[in-house]
């Protein structure tokens, strides 16, 4: 296994811990799996693999970049809504899991 396979392996065994623990208890790992491999250019930025909950530019980053791009979701207020309350679910985690909040955001949204 290579480095960045190996990086890639434990973003994702990070995610799995904390959707487990925020309750999710059925895992669409062929999603998590999508949101794992689009980190993969930024492997070596750890800022990049988490989300700062109490950023407001970040998180309007992730409505802009991952609602809107992503998921196609132009409804600002309720992109915001499904951000803010994902990120109350995952108050108890000092880093938060990108790909967890992105897979989080998503299943709040559908």
């Amino acid at each position: 296994m290579s480095d960045q396979e190996s990086k890639l392996a434990q973003l994702k065994d990070t995610a799995v811990k904390q959707l487990t623990e925020c309750g999710v208890s059925s895992i669409d790992h062929d999603k998590l799996d999508a949101y794992v491999n689009s980190l993969k250019t930024m492997i070596e930025n750890q800022d990049a693999l988490l989300v700062a909950g109490s950023d407001e530019s970040e998180l309007e980053t992730v409505r802009r970049n991952f609602v809107e791009k992503k998921l196609g979701i132009t409804d600002k207020d309720k992109a915001m809504a499904a951000i803010n309350a994902v990120v109350t679910k995952m108050s108890d985690f000092k880093m938060k899991s990108r790909p967890a909040f992105y897979y989080l955001v998503a299943e709040a949204l559908n």
